[in-house]
């Protein structure tokens, strides 16, 4: 039954076709001194405009070096990495990133922090029409009763709130995000992945997702990414996760096909692509 609803992805797809984000037959290779080392290779996908991407995998497997070349942090040592046609050389605000860490600056409010990022994607947009953008995205993501507080005054959860508000205020086509609730507490979290489902069911950017829990996955992408072990990593399978939209997280997990594909998931990650700890 789970083999219905796995696939493996061994295709490229040129541009040509109306793809959105296109991986083709990318590699990374990194010299050491003890010879190159290869991260990545052979790495074939396509990514639809509007999905919501996870990608999940051992530490090790080149997630975020992947999501580092989409985002233009990095570039691919052979093949490429494009979005509407065009090769991504350097990061842009087509491309946000959502880090764990935040990535706050701690000297500045909330609102501060989210208007720099407005502010230098709109630098011809009046200051009111600025103001009211970030004011807007701080409401989204409720934080409108802390805007003038400083990073180190405020929780976990609300620093990756505010994170989320500034990448999502400059509306990228692109949102990128590296495993953004690792740090976070289960309620907090599971507050998160709601107030991030709601936000992308309303704008539907194109999400591409790093994170280790497979249950946040299932409840959040329409396609799950599954990697194979470093070095020389390449995508194992790619999952397509069947559950209508809106989602309702109690209703998911009453449906038994849930467990057939968690279990499917964890069957990839520790037994078909176990790590050797002896190793």
């Amino acid at each position: 039954m789970q083999a219905t609803s796995t696939q493996k992805q061994r295709q490229s797809q040129a541009s040509s076709d109306g793809s959105f984000l296109v991986i083709e037959e990318v590699s990374k290779v990194y010299p050491t001194p003890t010879g190159a080392y290869t991260v990545l290779e052979n790495v074939n996908m396509t990514v639809n405009e509007g999905e919501f991407i996870c990608v999940i995998g051992h530490s090790g497997c080149g997630k975020s070096t992947l999501l580092n070349m989409v985002s233009g942090f990095s570039q691919p040592s052979s093949g490429s990495v494009r979005l509407n046609g065009k090769p991504i050389t350097k990061p842009g605000p087509d491309r946000m990133v959502v880090f764990q860490n935040y990535a706050l600056l701690p000297w500045l409010t909330v609102f501060e922090n989210v208007y720099l990022a407005v502010d230098s994607v709109y630098p011809k947009k009046s200051e009111q029409e600025k103001r009211a953008i970030v004011r807007e995205h701080l409401a989204m993501v409720g934080l409108s009763e802390a805007t003038d507080k400083k990073p180190p005054q405020i929780s976990g959860g609300m620093k990756q709130r505010v994170s989320i508000a500034r990448a999502l205020s400059i509306r990228p086509e692109v949102l990128v995000l590296d495993e953004p609730f690792g740090a976070l507490d289960a309620i907090t979290k599971e507050e998160l992945q709601e107030e991030l489902l709601k936000i992308w069911n309303d704008h539907r950017c194109t999400v591409l997702m790093i994170t280790h829990d497979i249950d946040e996955a299932l409840f959040l992408a329409d396609r799950l990414v599954m990697m194979t072990n470093g070095p020389a990593a390449n995508i194992g399978e790619i999952m397509d996760i069947p559950f209508p939209r809106p989602r309702d997280r109690e209703r998911i997990m009453e449906d038994p096909q849930y467990y057939d594909l968690r279990n499917y998931a964890l069957d990839f990650l520790y037994n078909r692509f176990a790590h050797d700890d002896a190793a």
